[in-house]
C-alpha cells in the first residue's frame, strides 16, 4: 500500500466517522416531525383530548426550540473553539450530543423535554461546521463542496433509514425509543471520531472576537438570508408531513414512515448531486435549486389530496432542498474570508432559522384554522423570498466586480 493510498484510506475512515455523527443529527432533528401526534398525545394529554390540532401545533415548538439551539450554538461554540485542535473539538461535540439526546429520552414532562431539545441543538452547527473543514482538508483543493456533501450525506441518509426507522419504532414502542436509538448512534460516533479523526494543531491566534468579524461582511448576511428564508420553505413542508399524509390524503399512520423514506432518498440524491454541481457552478446551483423548490412545493400544495402525488413530490422537495445544502455552505465559506470556522457553522444557524421559521409559520397557519395544506403554501412563499435574496446577492457581487 502506497503512502497516498494509506492517506486516502485514513481520510475515508475519518469522514465516515463524521458522517455517522451527522446521521445521528439527521435523526434527532427530523424524527420529531414524524412523531408529532405521538409526542403531543403523551406529553400534552389534556390539550390532545380537547383540540388535537392545537396540541400538534404546540408540540411543533420542540422543532423550533431545537432549531433555536442550533442558531445560538453554531456561532458561539464554533467561534469560541476555533483556536483548539479540531479533532478534540469534534470529540467533545459528539459527546455532548450523546448526553443531551439521552436527556430527551429520560425527562418526563413537556417542559423538560423542550429544554433538552434546546440543549441538543447547541452542538449541531459547530459539529457540521468544523466537520466540513475537516472534510475539505481531507479531500484537498477543488473538492471542497464534495467534502461538505460527504459529511452531510450522513444527515440525508438518516432521512432514508434513520428517521423512518425512528418514526416506526416511536409509533410502535413509544416515541422515546427513537431518542434512545439516537443517543446510541452518537455514542458510537464519539468512539469512532476519537479513533479515526487525525490530530490537528489548532490555531491559537483565532479568537471569538476575531471570528465574529465575519458579521461585518454584507455578503455573509445575504448568504445567511438565502439559507434562513429560502430553506425555511423546506421545513414548512417537512415539519407537517405526518398530518398531511394522515389527515389530508386519509392514509393510515404506517404510511408516514414510507413517505419519509421517499423524501430521504430525494435528500440523499440531491445532496450528492448538489456537491458536484456546486463545485462546477455555484451560482446556477443556488438559483436553480431555489427555483425548482418553489415549483415542486406549489405542485405539492395543489395535489396534496392524493397520496401518490404527495409521495412523488416530497421526493422532489427533498431533492431540490438538498441540492442547496452544500452550495449554500460553500457560498458562506467563499464570502467569509479568513473566518472559516464560524462561517461553516453559520450555515447551520441559517438553515435552522429556516427550520424554526418554517415550523413556526406552518404551525401558526394550522392553529389559525387554515388546515394542513396551508404550510405547503407557506413553504413555497419562503422559497420564493429566498430566491429574491439570492438574486440580489449575486447581482451585488457582480456590480462590485465590474466597478473594480
Amino acid at each position: 500500500m502506497t503512502a497516498s493510498t494509506s492517506s486516502r484510506g485514513a481520510a475515508k475512515w475519518a469522514l465516515l466517522s463524521l458522517a455517522i455523527g451527522s446521521f445521528g443529527i439527521g435523526m434527532t432533528e427530523f424524527v420529531v416531525m414524524g412523531l408529532l401526534p405521538d409526542i403531543a398525545r403523551d406529553l400534552l394529554p389534556q390539550a390532545w383530548a380537547t383540540d388535537p390540532e392545537d396540541a400538534i401545533a404546540r408540540t411543533g415548538w420542540l422543532i423550533t426550540l431545537y432549531a433555536l439551539g442550533v442558531v445560538i450554538g453554531a456561532p458561539t461554540i464554533a467561534g469560541s473553539v476555533a483556536k483548539y485542535p479540531r479533532h478534540r473539538v469534534m470529540l467533545l461535540l459528539a459527546l455532548a450530543l450523546t448526553v443531551f439526546n439521552a436527556l430527551t429520552f429520560l425527562l418526563p414532562t413537556f417542559e423538560a423535554v423542550a429544554a433538552s431539545r434546546l440543549l441538543a441543538g447547541l452542538p449541531h452547527g459547530a459539529y457540521f461546521g468544523i466537520g466540513a473543514l475537516v472534510a475539505a482538508d481531507a479531500l484537498g483543493p477543488g473538492k471542497r463542496a464534495k467534502g461538505v456533501a460527504f459529511v452531510l450525506t450522513g444527515l440525508t441518509v438518516a432521512n432514508v433509514v434513520g428517521v423512518p426507522l425512528g418514526t416506526f419504532l416511536g409509533q410502535q414502542l413509544g416515541w422515546r425509543t427513537a431518542f434512545l436509538l439516537v443517543a446510541g448512534i452518537f455514542a458510537l460516533a464519539t468512539v469512532l471520531i476519537g479513533l479515526t479523526v487525525p490530530a490537528h494543531v489548532g490555531d491559537p491566534g483565532r479568537t471569538l472576537r476575531a471570528e465574529l468579524a465575519v458579521f461585518r461582511v454584507g455578503q455573509v448576511w445575504l448568504a445567511l438570508g438565502i439559507g434562513a428564508i429560502g430553506f425555511g420553505g423546506f421545513f414548512a413542508v417537512y415539519s407537517y408531513v405526518a398530518p398531511v399524509v394522515t389527515e389530508v390524503t386519509g392514509s393510515p399512520a404506517w404510511v408516514v414512515p414510507l413517505v419519509l423514506v421517499v423524501m430521504g432518498v430525494g435528500m440523499t440524491v440531491g445532496n450528492l448531486v448538489g456537491g458536484h454541481l456546486a463545485d462546477v457552478d455555484l451560482t446556477r446551483t443556488i438559483l436553480g435549486g431555489l427555483g425548482v423548490l418553489i415549483l415542486v412545493q406549489v405542485l405539492l400544495a395543489l395535489t396534496a389530496g392524493s397520496i401518490v402525488a404527495v409521495t412523488v413530490l416530497v421526493f422532489a422537495v427533498g431533492f431540490a432542498s438538498s441540492v442547496l445544502s452544500p452550495a449554500i455552505q460553500s457560498r458562506l465559506m467563499d464570502v467569509a474570508g479568513d473566518n472559516q470556522s464560524i462561517a461553516a457553522a453559520l450555515n447551520h444557524s441559517a438553515l435552522n432559522i429556516g427550520n424554526a421559521a418554517g415550523a413556526f409559520l406552518g404551525g401558526a397557519v394550522i392553529a389559525g384554522g387554515f388546515g394542513y395544506v396551508a404550510p405547503l403554501w407557506v413553504g413555497a412563499g419562503l422559497a420564493a423570498a429566498g430566491l429574491v435574496i439570492a438574486i440580489a446577492s449575486f447581482a451585488s457581487e457582480r456590480r462590485v466586480a465590474l466597478a473594480v
